[in-house]
């Protein structure tokens, strides 16, 4: 009875762990009765929840069924048991991670949170800055952004905004015009910056005149290059309106079978492309993000597809710049990840360190950026092409070169694409 009693007290302490928290009861009570039953320790219980929230996201067979699977292998009387049938659970969770991930083809994700209320802001926060995400371990543009919204509807599952606000509002700046006009650039220095860090560029239209307030800024900025990041087909306005010299507007790009897994509210992939080419038809320049490019059973033919649609549907001319990015998270992101709970494999990767962030292994990121590249080899002497926050080994491997700094990248990022923002037939803002 004793020992009875310390293993319950045991659990009312390890309960509290917020991955079990985040459990569906069904779960929780597979988790409380092996724990109790079989005497587990406190590192022991944590293992098999974080398995069991993974496999849950994953949607692969619950922790109850697998324990049950894999206790039929053994003697319950081995002293052992328990940490026997831990390292056969463990063994099928890693060998999930390190296999290409396997995406239904019938899946279409429409996650609950469809509707997300929108609420006005207009405090002394900053709306100018660098990217959050640049960093001086990894090859950086140098690229500063502007932030017109916190929080993002389109419910990415590998996207950090979605974990900061998915079950939040969407905050839009009220007055972002005062603001972009308060902004002190050095009239000698060129800026690339880009809009849709902290919220898509173009899901929220003209929302509280956003977008004329940064066309705006455009305009009486001549030395800056300003980009409209997006993921939606929403660019009615931008065919509606003169446009200043100095903008292009890009997509990040995927094939439909992850979007269609991971991209939940996002449009398609053909209506990306389609929404591209009525702005390219208008004059405006466009650049594509393959990022993430995702390791998955079948990514080769499909990446090569979709590639080569795009070069059908594109000249080199029209297109400013090509980024290639893959899977890189901080790790209280997945925390966050992994507490929402999302249906979702896109933590179904084997985690390696990469400049204090965690991604795929080296190896895989050569194969996957490699074979991307290669799809472009038409495009490779007209289009600027690069890797966004990747180690310099990468770019020596894929590229045959690397920028000595960081500023070397920023200037010849800038110069090229206005080079092809020159090419373009100007309209300017009245």
């Amino acid at each position: 009875m004793k020992t009875k009693i310390n293993i319950n007290t045991r659990f009312d302490s390890f309960q509290k762990y917020s991955l079990y928290q985040s459990l569906d009861n069904k779960s929780k009570n597979e988790i409380k009765d092996i724990g109790i039953e079989y005497k587990l320790t406190f590192q022991e219980l944590k293992q098999l929840t974080d398995m069991a929230v993974d496999f849950q996201m994953w949607e692969e067979p619950g922790i109850g069924i697998q324990w049950k699977q894999y206790s039929k292998s053994f003697n319950q009387s081995n002293k052992i048991y328990n940490k026997t049938v831990l390292k056969s659970i463990k063994n099928n969770w890693q060998l999930l991670k390190e296999n290409e991930t396997k995406y239904n083809p019938k899946n279409k994700r429409n996650y609950s949170s469809s509707v997300r209320k929108l609420k006005e802001i207009n405090g002394d926060n900053d709306v100018f800055g660098m990217c959050p995400v640049a960093s001086e371990k990894t090859v950086c543009c140098n690229l500063r952004t502007i932030d017109v919204a916190q929080g993002c509807g389109l419910g990415c599952s590998y996207c950090s905004i979605q974990t900061f606000y998915e079950n939040g509002s969407i905050a839009v700046e009220k007055n972002l015009k005062d603001k972009l006009a308060a902004i002190e650039l050095d009239p000698n220095k060129n800026y690339h910056i880009g809009s849709g860090q902290s919220s898509d560029s173009l899901a929220l239209g003209n929302k509280n005149g956003i977008l004329d307030s940064q066309l705006e800024f455009a305009s009486n900025n001549p030395n800056i290059i300003l980009e409209f990041k997006t993921k939606s087909k929403n660019v009615n306005h931008f065919l509606d309106v003169n446009m200043p010299n100095n903008i292009f507007v890009s997509w990040s790009l995927n094939p439909q079978l992850f979007i269609d897994n991971e991209e939940a509210r996002t449009a398609s992939l053909m209506q990306r492309l389609k929404s591209a080419r009525k702005l390219s038809d208008k004059g405006i320049l466009i650049g594509f993000h393959f990022h993430p490019i995702v390791h998955y059973e079948g990514w080769e033919k499909d990446y090569k597809e979709l590639i080569n649609n795009l070069m059908a549907m594109f000249s080199p001319s029209e297109i400013g710049l090509i980024s290639f990015g893959t899977l890189t998270f901080i790790k209280p992101a997945i925390k966050s990840l992994r507490e929402v709970g999302t249906k979702s494999k896109i933590l179904q990767i084997p985690f390696a360190e990469a400049a204090g962030k965690i991604s795929y292994p080296m190896q895989t990121k050569k194969k996957i950026f490699s074979e991307v590249w290669g799809s472009f080899t038409p495009w490779h002497d007209k289009v600027f092409f690069y890797l966004c926050m990747e180690d310099r080994e990468l770019w020596n491997h894929v590229f045959g070169k690397c920028y000595e700094s960081n500023d070397d990248f920023e200037i010849d990022l800038f110069d090229s694409v206005k080079r092809k923002l020159e090419l373009k037939t100007p309209i300017n803002v009245s």
